[in-house]
């Protein structure tokens, strides 16, 4: 919203300063701290506002060391996450980019989703919420959307770069040297395609078209359904992970950072031809969202941390897993997730394995046995004695080196 603002100032009345907002490196910082202000500043008033309406938290006793003392503590957090993420782009970020308007669509879409799973908890207190056949309904739709703009739209495109000829000289000695081209030249019309990248790969692009020879049609239809599984998977998996105090926000802090970081190389052409990876024309804007969004957790972790005093509930949960999902797409690094996102892999394979288990071991035995004390993960520690904010701080260290192995994997190839 102000950036075409302060382009009509800078470009028709020269007005001082009115040029920064030029630079994504002001924007982004102006971003990360409007969103912290508004976590922090109006996220006391949500509480209490919350707290007047009785919107708590029904907690179910599973036998935790001080599971129950946090029953009635608010829940639907989430929206304050929203809000710090969503004020901060729409008044700093360009909304014509077509990468924008896809992460706008899917944190909205994901919240709605997400609050009438929280709804349907507290005020009608419904322990379950929202069917599940619902959920993946809501994700499913969020993958069709994603996915078909980002195999139609004109604006998703990528620049490849073209092989320039070496210049060989010869000295007057008889010598011949080779010298390099300084400048990256690039191919002179953007590409549609639905490459993506592989890590730990030399010449790591992978197209889905090749998979069905190249079809438009099928390779839409194969990009719809790795879309979805994307946006299922990551948005469940951040579920399942927040389920201790400040686990979820402090998890995905470095993931958006690294986002952020992946987005700036790829939109950056002298970057992203160091590097050998894609060149995705506008999407450095991305970077601006991530920090909006790394402001917004960092704010909420003032009022969620240890003992917290709000829960973000489904309305933050799945809107974060859904944003980091969208966003990997969006970039075309969502192969990089299972390494990015290893913390919410390992949760969802806690329980998947847990549940598995269990129900072979019944068929077989008449009795179900047990893999971990319990699942998620995370409460397979607490069962073995850890505190919750020990556990909370090791599953944060272990994303941080996760992530900071994703960046690795740009140069180990």
């Amino acid at each position: 919203m102000l950036y075409p603002i302060f382009q009509f100032l800078d470009e028709h009345y020269d007005l001082p300063g009115a040029g920064v907002f030029q630079y994504i490196s002001f924007r982004s910082a102006v971003a990360v701290i409007l969103a912290l202000l508004i976590t922090i500043l109006f996220g006391r008033t949500i509480i209490r506002a919350l707290q007047r309406h009785q919107i708590g938290e029904e907690i179910r006793d599973l036998g935790l060391e001080g599971q129950l003392s946090k029953r009635g503590t608010p829940t639907m957090g989430g929206v304050i996450i929203l809000l710090a993420v969503l004020l901060p782009i729409v008044l700093l970020g360009r909304l014509d980019n077509v990468y924008v308007q896809l992460m706008i669509i899917s944190t909205v879409w994901l919240g709605v989703l997400g609050f009438l799973d929280d709804y349907i908890k507290t005020f009608r207190h419904n322990k379950d919420g929202l069917k599940g056949k619902f959920k993946i309904v809501g994700q499913v739709g969020l993958g069709v959307i994603v996915g078909t703009v980002m195999c139609f739209s004109q604006d998703v495109v990528i620049r490849e770069k073209v092989s320039s000829p070496e210049v060989i000289s010869v000295s007057q000695t008889g010598y011949a040297t080779v010298e390099q081209p300084a400048s990256v030249e690039l191919s002179p019309t953007a590409q549609k395609t639905t490459k993506t990248t592989i890590p730990f790969v030399k010449d790591n692009e992978f197209d889905y078209g090749w998979l069905v020879g190249g079809n438009d049609f099928l390779t839409w239809l194969l990009y719809i359904a790795v879309a979805i599984f994307v946006v299922t998977a990551v948005s469940n998996g951040a579920n399942l992970t927040d389920g201790l105090d400040g686990l979820l926000t402090t998890v995905s802090v470095p993931i958006m950072l690294v986002l952020g970081a992946l987005a700036y190389l790829s939109g950056h052409i002298i970057y992203a031809d160091y590097l050998n990876i894609m060149y995705i024309p506008e999407s450095a804007e991305l970077v601006v969202f991530a920090a909006a969004m790394c402001g917004a957790l960092l704010g909420f972790l003032w009022y969620n941390s240890f003992p917290a005093q709000i829960f973000m509930g489904d309305t933050g949960s799945l809107s974060i897993g859904g944003i980091i999902a969208v966003f990997a797409l969006c970039i075309r690094k969502e192969l990089l997730l299972p390494l990015m996102c290893g913390i919410f892999l390992a949760e969802a394979v806690s329980v998947m394995v847990q549940v598995g288990w269990f129900k072979y071991t019944k068929r077989k035995y008449g009795e179900g046995r047990r893999v971990l004390l319990m699942s998620p993960l995370h409460h397979h520690y607490q069962k073995k004695g850890l505190f919750e904010t020990k556990i909370v701080m090791r599953f944060f260290i272990v994303s941080i080196l996760l992530c900071a192995l994703t960046l690795v994997t740009l140069k180990i190839r």
